[in-house]
């Protein structure tokens, strides 16, 4: 219901931006447009048995269902500069085993199913003789545990020939998250987290600023290259309250993380075009941050049409990663560390993450309607050296 809301006001607010642009326009016809429509639904489940909620041991079944679209409609002003709005909007239902034994002793804990609700809206405006193009956008998020606003800006720089392209953006998001503890190291009169029962729970921020460089350029014919550096900075509460850590002298403490953090990825991708149906898509990525984790990932993904109107998608991607050095397993933290986490998420570890993808897009639509311009399913399977397995399946449909 929240999204037909969002979607009739959105769709209220063109339509009046369209009718004063008509207006003011004199002898020059400018109307609202529509460009396109993109429905994706995704079904997610994982297994594993180093749960952080547990102290790195225990359950980490979760299965995730997500449903999202986004409309995109453009403007022409009085400049003749394209106006682009778009409305993105998902939903989320998970259930998660680990979230349950927040409270162990209940039958069920607030937190073993949720939904993730996250809209966003984003203009843009182009100029085609600068070359210049840009934007705006407003997010929000939330869920059960915590609530998220954000913005950003963006800019864009297109060659004259359109060989070339530079990207700028920058994004705020500041979150709330509720400070749930585990049953058993909650003082006495602390409120479980729920919903009946968080009178007097405490809210803390926590605050993420992020920059994104970007530079496209056309090689030849045959090949195309992307840089890209995403640098962000976090801080406020960066750990998770109901997350145990057990400890080698066998204390329990909750998680405690550094309230600030510095990343700095960055990454190149390149698109290669050997034949008229083959074109190879590869991608690497080096991720380092001042908690001591560093990361390298790599990707592959081939696309081979089969026909004009059908393709298939093999894809691979590898990653490794070093380990922040306040994560220690199940019953190795030092009672003296200044700052600790069972979080595998955080650990050592590399991982494998294979699929095949088919899509199927055609000029004169699918199954007889002409807006129905393509879809496409993905299946992936995930594997981790921690013995984390996951599977997705994915689908994907545009009209334009």
């Amino acid at each position: 219901m929240k999204k037909l809301v969002l979607s009739a006001g959105l769709l209220a607010f063109l339509w009046t931006t369209s009718l004063k642009a008509q207006v003011a326009a004199d002898s020059v016809t400018r109307k609202l447009t529509f460009e396109e429509a993109n429905f994706v639904s995704s079904y997610y489940s994982q297994n594993g048995n180093n749960a952080a909620v547990t102290g790195g041991t225990g359950s980490e079944k979760l299965t995730d269902l997500a449903a999202g679209f986004n409309i995109t409609f453009s403007l022409l002003d009085r400049k003749s500069r394209k106006n682009t709005f778009t409305l993105d909007a998902a939903v989320e239902k998970y259930t998660s085993a680990s979230s349950d034994q927040v409270d162990p002793e209940t039958v069920s804990s607030a937190s073993r199913t949720d939904e993730h609700f996250y809209p966003s809206l984003l203009w843009s405006r182009k100029n085609e003789k600068t070359g210049n193009t840009f934007g705006l956008n407003a997010a929000y998020s939330t869920e059960f545990d915590y609530k998220s606003y954000g913005g950003g800006v963006f800019y864009t720089k297109t060659s004259r020939d359109h060989n070339a392209e530079f990207t700028a953006k920058l994004n705020l998001f500041f979150d709330t998250w509720k400070v749930i503890l585990p049953a058993e190291l909650r003082p006495e009169g602390y409120p479980t987290g729920a919903r009946e029962d968080s009178d007097g729970i405490p809210y803390k921020p926590r605050n993420s600023y992020n920059l994104s460089l970007g530079y496209s350029q056309v090689v030849n014919s045959g090949l195309q290259l992307m840089f890209m550096l995403d640098p962000s900075y976090q801080e406020g509460l960066l750990s998770t309250p109901f997350h145990r850590v057990y400890f080698n002298d066998n204390s329990l403490r909750v998680e405690k993380l550094p309230g600030k953090r510095l990343k700095l990825p960055a990454s190149i991708r390149a698109s290669y075009f050997p034949a008229d149906r083959l074109v190879l898509r590869s991608f690497y990525r080096f991720y380092a941050d001042d908690w001591g984790l560093t990361a390298h990932t790599a990707s592959l993904e081939t696309v081979v049409k089969v026909n004009p109107f059908f393709s298939v998608t093999p894809h691979y991607r590898f990653n490794s990663q070093s380990g922040t050095k306040h994560f220690a397993a199940y019953g190795e933290s030092l009672p003296n560390a200044d700052y600790y986490t069972s979080d595998f998420d955080l650990s050592k570890f590399s991982s494998h993450f294979a699929g095949l993808g088919f899509r199927f897009s055609t000029p004169g639509g699918i199954m007889g309607i002409n807006s129905w311009k393509s879809m496409e399913l993905r299946y992936g399977y995930y594997t981790r050296s921690t013995g984390l397995k996951a599977h997705i399946l994915s689908l994907a449909i545009q009209f334009r």
